[in-house]
C-alpha cells in the first residue's frame, strides 16, 4: 500500500481516507520532498513503474525514474520539469517525456506536477502519470498514415496538374491548327467559288445584253443574276466566319468594329463601340489577337440568338491592370450553371488561359449578360 504518512496527519481515520482515494486512482499518484524524495506513491503507479510502494518510498524520484531522455541521453537534475514544480513554485505539464521502469524500459508518459503548501510555505510536490504508450504508437501511425496520404495526394495532384496543363496544351495547339486550317478553307473558296461566281455573274450579264430583244429570256437571266449575287454574299458571309480579311489586314480593333457592324445591319441590334486612341495604338500577337476575336464573336452570335436583346456594347480599355474587354447586352439575361463548365463558357475560358486572360461571366434572369475578358500587362 502506502508508505508512512504519518507527516501528513496523525488521524488515522483521515490518513485511511486518503490511501484509499489515492489507491482508487486510475493513473499513477506519488508526493515529493524539497530533495526530490519519494513521501509517497499509489500502488498503480508503483506497478506501472514495475515496483512495490514501499521500494520507492525514500528513493529521489529523478533518479529512480526521470533521469534520461527516450533516446538514453541523460537528463540533468536542473532540467527536471518535475521538480520545477517546488523550484518555481507553478504546476508544470508534459506529454513528451519518458519514465523508466525497474527493468530498464522506459514508456511514454504524461505527467503533471503541482507544488505542495503548508500554508505559504512550498514543502513538496504532488505528481501524477499516465502511461501513454498506446496513444504515441497511433498518433505515429496516425501522423505517418497522414503523411503518406498527403505524398501520395501530392503525386496525384502533380499527375492531374500535368494531365491538365497537357490538356489545354492540346487545346491551344488545336485552337491553332482550326485558325489555320479555316484560313486554308477561305482561301481555297476566295480562290475556287469566287473567281467562278465573278466569271458567272460576268457571262449572265453578257447573256443579258446580247438577249435584250427576248423579255421572258431577261427575266430568267434577272433571276440568275439574283440567285448568283445572294450566293455571293453568302460566300463572303462564309468566308468572313472562317477567316475575316479585315482582321488579317487592320487588326482586332477594326474587326470587332467591323463585327458589331455587320450584327448590326443583319441582327437589327443597336451596337455601340467603345475603343479610345491609346487602346486602338495597342497591337497584340496574332494568336491573342485571334483569340479574342473569337471570344468576341461567340459572345456576340450568343447575344443574337438567345438573349432578345435590343442593344449589345462592347468596349475595350487598357489600362494599369491590363486589357480589359467588356461585352454586355440588355436582354432576358440568364441564370448561369454553377459549375460553369458549359462547353460553350469552357470553350471561352480556355481561349482566354491560353494567352494568359480571364474571362468573368455575370447574368440573372431579366438582368441582361456582361462578360469581362481581362488580360495582365505582360499578355497585352
Amino acid at each position: 500500500m502506502f508508505a508512512d504518512l504519518k507527516h501528513l496527519s496523525h488521524h488515522a481515520a483521515w490518513r485511511r481516507q486518503l490511501e484509499m482515494l489515492l489507491e482508487a486512482a486510475g493513473e499513477g499518484i506519488y508526493g515529493i520532498d524539497l530533495r526530490g524524495r519519494c513521501i509517497f506513491i499509489n500502488s498503480a503507479g508503483a506497478d506501472m513503474l514495475g515496483y512495490t510502494p514501499d521500494e520507492v518510498v525514500g528513493r529521489n524520484m529523478h533518479y529512480l525514474i526521470h533521469h534520461s531522455h527516450a533516446d538514453r541521453q541523460l537528463m540533468p537534475v536542473h532540467d527536471c520539469r518535475i521538480f520545477k514544480a517546488f523550484r518555481d513554485g507553478r504546476g508544470e505539464r508534459a506529454d513528451d517525456e519518458v519514465l523508466w521502469r525497474r527493468d530498464g524500459s522506459c514508456f511514454d508518459a504524461q505527467y503533471a506536477s503541482y507544488p505542495i503548501r503548508n500554508e505559504q510555505e512550498i514543502v513538496g510536490a504532488v505528481v501524477t502519470f499516465s502511461d501513454i504508450t498506446s496513444r504515441k504508437r497511433i498518433e505515429r501511425e496516425l501522423h505517418s498514415t497522414q503523411a503518406l496520404l498527403e505524398r501520395r495526394v501530392g503525386e496525384r495532384t502533380a499527375e492531374l496538374s500535368a494531365a491538365h496543363e497537357s490538356l489545354r496544351r492540346l487545346s491551344s495547339h488545336l485552337s491553332t491548327l482550326r485558325e489555320e486550317e479555316r484560313a486554308h478553307i477561305a482561301r481555297n473558296i476566295h480562290d475556287d467559288l469566287g473567281a467562278s461566281f465573278t466569271a458567272l455573274q460576268l457571262d449572265l450579264n453578257w447573256l443579258r445584253r446580247q438577249l435584250s430583244a427576248a423579255p421572258e429570256l431577261q427575266t430568267h437571266l434577272d433571276r440568275m443574276l439574283e440567285v448568283t449575287q445572294t450566293a455571293m454574299g453568302a460566300t463572303r458571309r462564309i468566308l468572313n466566319d472562317l477567316r475575316p480579311v479585315v482582321l488579317d489586314h487592320l487588326g482586332l480593333w477594326a474587326a470587332l468594329e467591323a463585327l458589331l457592324q455587320d450584327l448590326q445591319t443583319r441582327g437589327g441590334l443597336l451596337c455601340r463601340y467603345l475603343c479610345p486612341p491609346d487602346t486602338e495604338s495597342l497591337r497584340l500577337d496574332r494568336n491573342a489577337e485571334i483569340a479574342i476575336y473569337r471570344i468576341v464573336q461567340e459572345l456576340l452570335t450568343n447575344v443574337q440568338r438567345h438573349a432578345r436583346a435590343r442593344s449589345v456594347s462592347v468596349s475595350a480599355v487598357c489600362g494599369p491592370d491590363g486589357l480589359v474587354l467588356t461585352v454586355e447586352d440588355d436582354g432576358v439575361g440568364m441564370q448561369l450553371p454553377e459549375d460553369r463548365h458549359t462547353f460553350g463558357i469552357l470553350g471561352m475560358r480556355e481561349r482566354a488561359r491560353a494567352i494568359g486572360g480571364d474571362l468573368a461571366l455575370d447574368s440573372a434572369p431579366g438582368a441582361g449578360m456582361r462578360a469581362r475578358l481581362r488580360l495582365n500587362p505582360l499578355a497585352a
